[in-house]
């Protein structure tokens, strides 16, 4: 879909951007008792990129929280919307992310996202900026510690140990132990979630594998998404959605 006509598109916009928006995050489930979406529904969000073509696809998919059955999908289809820069990766995908997100039928009361919320050098990595920008509670579940520290949890699943700055000894996060044995996940709040719920909530999306449902789900759709773009030479920006209850 096309880029928001306001979005910043140098490094010192993008820069000012995290720094109003950093203010605004709710690092608590303290002012979570107003739902904004369906608490017995929670999504995952991703995307893919075609960086030859400069097209991003980002993927929600939407789980019901008892069953992880999937209820509801949608894809997004555009222009990247910012270059790579470590740091600033929210300004590249959720342009496409909010349009998967307004393409659902349901909407979902909490968001996964495959990042960082928190755990980010100015606190507003995609999880965070995602939540401010739409109100919901979102999480971040990472695959690397990115900048910070911790030492390894324990081996059993469900084991964490603080995830901290290394310039301030802030704990911004946990690595949490999803599989016994298997290397951990990075969780960290987004907004409108506390870090306990959050580790709650990454270890009930995953009773089978280290990442969480949710974001397997949503990584599987961008990918699909895009590959069938590529095979047959698309290019314009497209939304779909399919209601799968």
């Amino acid at each position: 879909m096309p880029i928001p006509a306001d979005w910043p598109t140098t490094e010192a916009e993008a820069l000012a951007e995290q720094e109003r928006l950093r203010p605004l995050v709710e690092p608590t489930g303290a002012a979570s008792s107003v739902p904004v979406g369906d608490d017995r529904l929670i999504a995952g969000v991703d995307v893919a990129y075609d960086d030859e073509r400069d097209l991003v696809v980002a993927a929600a998919v939407v789980l019901d929280r008892a069953t992880l059955a999937v209820a509801d999908e949608a894809t997004a289809t555009g222009r990247i919307a910012f270059p790579y820069i470590p740091g600033l990766l929210a300004f590249r995908e959720i342009p496409a992310v909010l349009d998967a997100l307004d393409a659902l039928t349901h909407r979902p009361g909490t968001v996964v996202c495959d990042g960082y919320g928190l755990a980010h050098p100015r606190r507003l990595g995609l999880a965070s900026h995602l939540g401010v920008l739409t109100g919901l509670r979102t999480l971040g579940v990472a695959k690397t510690p990115f900048t910070f520290d911790h030492r390894p949890p324990g081996p059993d699943r469900g084991d964490r140990t603080p995830l901290t700055d290394p310039a301030t000894g802030e704990e911004v996060g946990s690595a949490v132990r999803t599989r016994a044995g298997v290397k951990p996940v990075f969780v960290s709040v987004g907004h409108r979630i506390g870090l306990t719920e959050a580790v709650e909530t990454t270890l009930a999306l995953t009773p089978h594998y280290r990442l969480p449902e949710t974001t397997r789900h949503a990584d599987s759709l961008c990918r699909r998404a895009l590959a069938a773009l590529t095979a047959t030479g698309a290019t314009g920006a497209t939304v779909s959605t399919s209601d799968v209850n």
